[in-house]
This record gives C-alpha cells, sequence and structure tokens, in this order.
C-alpha cells in the first residue's frame, strides 16, 4: 500500500463525531494534507457534542485551532454542497477516504451510488479509482437493511472498522476509547500512529 499523502475525512450525522476530529488530527498531524467534509447534520452533532464552532470566513483556521494542529499541518474545509471542489474529480482524488462516524443513511446514500453532495462524490470516485475507503459506522443495533447497505460496500472494496473500542488495552478515559477506534482505522490505511499500545503477547492472545 502507497504512503497517504492526501486524504479526506468525512464526518457525518452520526454520534461520535469525536472520532472524525481525532482522525483529522492524527493525518494532519502525520503529514498528510486532509480535506475535511462535514454534512449539514455532522457539522451541527459535532458542535453539540463537542462544542466545535466551524463559523467565520475561515472555516480551516477555527478547526486547526479547535484541534491545536502543528503549524505544519495542512487541513482544508471543503464545502459540502460544492460539487465542483477538486477532490470531486477522478483526476484529483485523495489517496484514500474515512467516512468517521458513518450516519446509516450516508452509508445507504453510498452504497447505492448516488452523488449527491460533495461527500457522497468524494466516496464514490474513491471507490472507483480503487482506492482505500474506510467506514466507521457507530449505530446499535443494525437492522438487515444496515447490515446489507454495509456489506455492498464492502463488495465495492471499502473497509468496515465498526465503532467497537477495546479492552484490553485498560482505558482510563474515554479519549482512550476514541483513539483505538481511530487508530484501527488508520492502520486499515497504513498510516502510522501511536493512539494506543500494541499487544505485546503476554497475556493470553485476544481477537481485537
Amino acid at each position: 500500500m502507497e504512503a497517504i499523502k492526501r486524504a479526506a475525512v468525512i464526518v457525518t450525522g452520526a454520534s461520535g463525531s469525536a472520532y472524525g476530529l481525532r482522525a483529522i488530527q492524527q493525518l494532519a498531524d502525520g503529514g498528510a494534507e486532509v480535506v475535511a467534509i462535514f454534512t449539514p447534520t455532522g457539522e451541527a452533532v459535532a458542535r453539540y457534542e463537542v462544542g466545535l464552532a466551524l463559523d467565520g470566513p475561515d472555516r480551516a483556521a477555527s478547526l486547526a485551532s479547535f484541534l491545536d494542529l502543528s503549524r505544519t499541518a495542512t487541513v482544508r474545509v471543503a464545502d459540502d454542497a460544492d460539487l465542483f471542489d477538486p477532490v470531486s474529480s477522478g483526476s484529483n482524488a485523495p489517496d484514500a477516504v474515512l467516512v468517521v462516524p458513518a450516519s446509516m443513511g450516508f452509508v445507504a446514500s453510498c452504497a447505492a451510488g448516488l452523488a449527491s453532495d460533495l461527500a457522497e462524490r468524494v466516496v464514490d470516485v474513491v471507490l472507483k479509482e480503487r482506492r482505500p475507503v474506510v467506514f466507521v459506522p457507530r449505530e446499535t443495533p443494525l437492522n438487515l437493511i444496515h447490515l446489507r447497505n454495509l456489506t455492498t460496500l464492502a463488495e465495492a472494496g471499502a473497509a468496515i472498522v465498526p465503532a467497537m473500542p477495546a479492552y484490553y488495552t485498560m482505558p482510563k478515559t474515554v479519549d482512550d476509547m476514541v483513539d483505538f477506534v481511530v487508530g484501527k482505522a488508520l492502520d486499515v490505511l497504513g498510516f502510522p500512529h501511536r493512539l494506543f499500545e500494541r499487544w505485546s503477547g503476554s497475556e493470553p492472545a485476544l481477537d481485537g
């Protein structure tokens, strides 16, 4: 797998906006150019859950300040309504896409091949270009429609990384659990991180 130099992170309206923000932070501070796309409901949920306010003329600066990104980090906030954004084209597609958190409505739209806004279009483009797409669904329980839509995306080449924190890492805070889930998503991309301690094998083997 080639190194991820440009990534898009899509934050939808599912609960768990902290996952998406941590992914943006890790990718940007890790040297990748990040395009952040918030669906309208995703932005509203992020404001409600963690107090993120992307107000003012420079939304990228607001996001960078909120995440306390390093000065060398490169992040851009794209307008979900702008289908003319550069990442909407296969000739300028990002190296990878993370949909985190992924709402079941957004999953359904992508499984149906819709491209009615920038977020849906980016997923469609990156799938057709055979590049990595990771969905982090944050819903429970899952009904049969959810499962079939996730299966459709997996068959199309996407990776499904449910927001299921492990406990063998002995998490002490909510941040620890967020880090584990985001770290597993980044592992799928082969993107280096130190979000959780790797299993050492000193205890009985655990799957997760």
